[in-house]
């Protein structure tokens, strides 16, 4: 193995380099290890050799020898725990959040001010103040991107009416990804990190990703430009980081990005920098956090072609699943779903109204319904009649916006 008395003296003698220990294989039969460079690398040794994660080895051409730790220290780092999971903590240090994988020890709590290494975890607790049940911890920052999964349990793939090859797609995502992830990773597939959804505003957009984390059981972070934005510099990064920390620590997570176009425009037309440091910050993300297949990230945007390119790569948004205008068949669903909520009386002209609603939208479709109830309980009655929905009809149809976009 080598004289390991006079370390400055060994290394001077040999023209080496440091390596460190980061893992192993069943049996020890081979290692990984970290170079000083930040380069990584396996290591194979003519016979076998009983080494630990964070030893250093003095590698040569034809040597190597285990040295002290000291001669590469491992500087530690400080942070406050946010959250503690069952495989993970969150960690909020100087730059941001991180989140640290593995085990830790056990009396670990929110709020506990810790010493830890990316190498070798938390090492010590420094300061052991806790978060107790009913203060205010990191999660009172993201609460209001956050919804609970199960909150309306309506959120069903049944609710939303028509456009079946695109409900189609949407239920394989969560059987492919959210549900089989584990499957994914033994035959060796990348998960999906990100879809968008393209196509005009009220198509159902926003809806479909809801249904998609309350059917998989996922939380759902809902993100929209106006509240992603602040006026300080560096805090709408920071937000973005806090958000895809939170989900990687959540058991299943969707992080939904409304009018992505607003917030990740091509930073070719940026003039004030700060689209350019978004778009940066949620290219790191995407590229950097590990998906363990519980994490999908979810945008909507109705002008594509504003989007930064370097997002509709794959490897970030890998599928893009558009929306077109509803047919005549999607319109009548949607009327139909919405019929299922309501109170009704006699036959309705559902297929009547759906043939005259050429070129509208699902949002528009379903507007039909609200005003066909005001005029219902504007007679103080209790159920919509066919003159209800025909009345209704021609009020949306009079709409300036609708008739100013039809024209």
């Amino acid at each position: 193995m080598g004289d390991m008395t006079d370390t400055a003296d060994m290394v001077g003698r040999h023209d080496g380099v440091l390596a460190r220990i980061t893992g192993f294989d069943d049996g020890r039969t081979a290692y990984y290890a970290v170079m000083q460079n930040g380069r990584t690398t396996r290591l194979t040794f003519p016979r076998q050799e009983v080494f630990d994660v964070g030893d250093v080895l003095l590698i040569g051409t034809d040597f190597y020898t285990k040295v002290p730790a000291d001669v590469w220290p491992v500087k530690p780092r400080v942070g406050v725990v946010r959250r503690a999971l069952d495989d993970c903590v969150v960690i909020e240090t100087s730059d941001g959040l991180e989140l640290l994988e593995g085990e830790y020890p056990a009396n670990i709590m929110p709020g506990n001010t810790v010493e830890f290494t990316d190498l070798f975890g938390i090492e010590r607790v420094l300061w052991p103040t806790a978060i107790r049940p009913g203060e205010s911890d990191h999660d009172d920052d993201i609460k209001q991107y956050r919804i609970m999964p199960g909150d309306d349990p309506s959120l069903t793939f049944a609710s939303f009416g028509g456009y079946e090859r695109v409900v189609a797609r949407a239920q394989e995502l969560i059987e492919t990804q959210l549900g089989n992830s584990e499957q994914m990773r033994a035959i060796g597939a990348k998960p999906i990190k990100g879809v968008i959804f393209t196509g005009a505003p009220g198509t159902g957009k926003t809806h479909l990703a809801r249904i998609i984390a309350n059917v998989a059981d996922a939380q759902f972070y809902l993100v929209s430009g106006p509240t992603i934005v602040s006026k300080y510099v560096g805090d709408s990064e920071e937000t973005l980081r806090m958000i895809f920390a939170a989900a990687q620590a959540d058991k299943r997570a969707i992080i939904f990005f409304d009018e992505i176009d607003s917030i990740a425009s091509s930073r070719d037309n940026d003039t004030n920098g700060v689209g350019k440091r978004l778009v940066a910050q949620l290219l790191t993300l995407m590229d950097g956090f590990a998906s363990k297949g519980n994490v999908v990230v979810v945008a909507a945007t109705n002008r594509i072609e504003d989007v930064d390119p370097a997002l509709l790569r794959p490897g970030r948004f890998d599928w893009q699943i558009p929306f077109p205008m509803p047919s005549e068949h999607d319109r009548l669903r949607i009327l139909e779903v919405q019929e299922r909520a309501l109170t009704t009386e006699g036959v309705l002209p559902l297929a009547d109204v759906a043939a005259r609603t050429e070129g509208w939208s699902g949002a528009e479709v379903c507007a039909i319904w609200t005003e066909a109830a005001l005029v219902a309980a504007k007679d103080k009655r209790g159920a919509i009649r066919a003159s209800d929905l025909m009345t209704a009809f021609e009020r949306v149809e009079r709409r300036p916006e609708l008739r100013q976009r039809m024209e």
